[in-house]
């Protein structure tokens, strides 16, 4: 079977689904929902985030130079795609949704306390890309629900219920299929 070769598109499929926390000058805050974003830098820790320009979120963001990127679940779903959806110009999100905005522990934009992982971030960089604005920020501070801490303090991300957005669509994560290096390990480090 062959493959069809199509017009140039963002087909890099699934990407995280995510809540964006930002906040205006006088400390309103509001939630966008991106899909994309991702991981850029170890040392320091640092994400990308992109927004269309024309989004109400993306001048807030350029403004304050702050932002919080907190994971969703298939509990938070609907007020995921809630909050991709309506404007932060026209309705308070948080109100809409039932959401939490909580204190950050080191930026001036609240995080939201239903998230299971909240990343603080501070805007280094801004890339005009053309439709999107990529703001590429250092996370400063990283908020963890203690219930997916086992005793040792280890992150049992697992138990959140993550979800991603692939096609239009949300979806849960599936089983588990290895891990970083399985390919190589000895089959007596294995622990299934």
């Amino acid at each position: 079977m062959g493959k069809q070769v199509w017009k140039p598109s963002t087909m890099l499929n699934p990407v995280p689904a995510i809540m964006v926390t930002c906040a205006d000058a006088e400390g309103r805050p509001n939630i966008i929902t991106l899909a994309w974003a991702g991981t850029i830098n170890s040392d320091p820790p640092m994400v990308s985030i992109s927004v269309r320009k024309e989004r109400y979120s993306h001048g807030l963001i350029i403004d304050k130079g702050q932002f919080a990127v907190n994971l969703t679940t298939r509990k938070l779903v609907y007020a995921t795609d809630l909050c991709g959806v309506k404007s932060g110009r026209d309705v308070d999100k948080f109100e809409l949704t039932k959401l939490t905005a909580e204190k950050a522990s080191v930026i001036d934009v609240p995080i939201i306390k239903e998230s299971p992982v909240s990343l603080e971030c501070v805007v280094k960089n801004r890339l005009e890309l053309g439709s999107h604005d990529m703001f590429i920020a250092e996370v400063v501070a990283v908020d963890v629900n203690e219930e997916l801490l086992d005793k040792e303090g280890k992150l049992l991300l697992e138990k959140a219920g993550l979800i991603c957005y692939s096609h239009g669509k949300y979806w849960t994560l599936g089983e588990e299929l290895g891990f970083y290096g399985y390919s190589v390990a000895k089959k007596k480090d294995i622990k299934r």
